[in-house]
Order: C-alpha cells, then sequence, then structure tokens
C-alpha cells in the first residue's frame, strides 16, 4: 500500500523541515508510487538514465562509482529520508549507481514532473538544491575536512554521525541503531583500507567508545567518541525532505 505524504512517518520527526499545506498537497500529487527492493538489488545504475527520483522512506543503501580497473568506490550511504536520482533526473544520466544494503521502501516520484516543481514551488526548489549540494559529500563533510583527521579520528567521526542521523530517525533501539553495510563500504568512504578500518574499529570496541557488529551499532561513550573525533556533540541538522 502507498503511504500518502500527509501520514508520512518520516514528516513528524524533528530533523526534518516542516510543509505548507500547499506544499504537501503538491508532493501528494508528485509521489507517484512505492517501489520495495530487496538488499543487494540495484536501484539506480551508472551510466543509465532515470524516469524517477526516489526519497528512501525506510531502509539504507550506498552510492557508488565503478572505477576503470572494476573495482567499486563508495562515494556516501543512504539513509531515511534522502533523495536518490537527482542527477540523472536533471542532467539525464547517472555519475553513480545505488544498491540496498537492506530491504527499501521508496517513494517514487515522476521525473517529467521536475519542471513542474521549479515552476510552482519555489521553497522545494530551494531545497532540492540544498539536497543536492549536500548529497554529494559524505554525511555532508566534504573530503577536505576528513583529510585533517587520522583513521582513528575518520572512523570515530563517521560511527558518531551515523549513529546520532539514525538514532534522529527514531531507529535507536537498547544503544544501538541498525547499521547493514560492510566494513569495506566505510573503509571506501574514507579513503581507507579494509584491514585498516577493521583494526581501527577494534581499538574503539576495545576502549569502550563505540561497537559495530552482525549489523548495529551501539555507541557507548558518545562524549569520549566525539573528543577523538575532534567534532562537538550536536543536534542533527534540521533538513529538508522530499
Amino acid at each position: 500500500m502507498r503511504t500518502p505524504c500527509t501520514q508520512c512517518p518520516l514528516r513528524k520527526l524533528p530533523m526534518f523541515s516542516g510543509f505548507t499545506e500547499d506544499e504537501l498537497a503538491f508532493m501528494n500529487r508528485f509521489k507517484v508510487a512505492e517501489r520495495h527492493v530487496e538488499r543487494g538489488a540495484t536501484v539506480l545504475k551508472e551510466g543509465e538514465s532515470s524516469s524517477e527520483l526516489y526519497t528512501v522512506l525506510s531502509g539504507q543503501g550506498i552510492r557508488y562509482m565503478t572505477l576503470e580497473n572494476g573495482r567499486r568506490q563508495v562515494i556516501n550511504f543512504l539513509f531515511p529520508g534522502d533523495l536518490a536520482g537527482l542527477q540523472g533526473g536533471l542532467t539525464g544520466e547517472m555519475s553513480h549507481s545505488v544498491e540496498a544494503s537492506s530491504p527499501m521502501v521508496l517513494c517514487v516520484f515522476d521525473r517529467a514532473r521536475l519542471w513542474e516543481l521549479f515552476r510552482n514551488q519555489p521553497e522545494r526548489s530551494y531545497d532540492l538544491t540544498w539536497i543536492s549540494a549536500v548529497q554529494e559529500h559524505f554525511l555532508g563533510e566534504t573530503i577536505a575536512s576528513l583529510g585533517q583527521r587520522d583513521a582513528l579520528q575518520r572512523v570515530a567521526w563517521a560511527l558518531l554521525r551515523m549513529h546520532e542521523r539514525l538514532s534522529a530517525l527514531g531507529l535507536l533501539e537498547a544503544g544501538s541503531v541498525p547499521l547493514p553495510f560492510r566494513q569495506q563500504d566505510l573503509a571506501d568512504a574514507l579513503g581507507l583500507s579494509l584491514v585498516h578500518t577493521n583494526k581501527t574499529i577494534g581499538k574503539l570496541r576495545d576502549a569502550g567508545f563505540a561497537n559495530w557488529a552482525e549489523g548495529r551499532l551501539t555507541v557507548t561513550d558518545r562524549r569520549q567518541l566525539a573528543k577523538l573525533a575532534l567534532v562537538d556533540l550536536e543536534r542533527v541538522e534540521v533538513r529538508p525532505l522530499m
């Protein structure tokens, strides 16, 4: 069954900016379907055009590019509330692929009506611009910023930010959140080797700061993890929702 935008569970969360009545009515028309995908399924494929845009309603995924040697390079991660396919909707061709790391439910929007949104919904159009700028980076953080941290600090930062993000989405249970990615995915996104990433995660576990195992991430000492990551503990930034 399709979830009406008026009953969207994400829209009720404090981390997302609100809708006016007019915007909500438009989004309810803009959404044409829901798509259910299994873990490991390709949602969008690099080099192909996309006739649809998606907002993640539930589940998690990855964006990745295929390198010249055939290896996969993870760009960043998809969480509930994130938009996928915007690049293909604007330029006609995807420069990266999107894969489901867990079962996902996607809100489907018709690419052909994208320009209608730009004409009639200026606030929503600005939100698209913001989303487009932010989604190019790993959790909104530039590579230059990550480059100022060593491996331990990078992994600590990533685990803390993902735990904060998923907690704000209401997915926190007994101190842990679902994190279905592979360590290789995180290593790629942070520019580290798998061996180095594995050892670093082990150090954080042994120090009693965080533990990522069996698809769940537990942060046991947020303050120390934040100190190690060179960041302040803060509320998750309010962001637009399409």
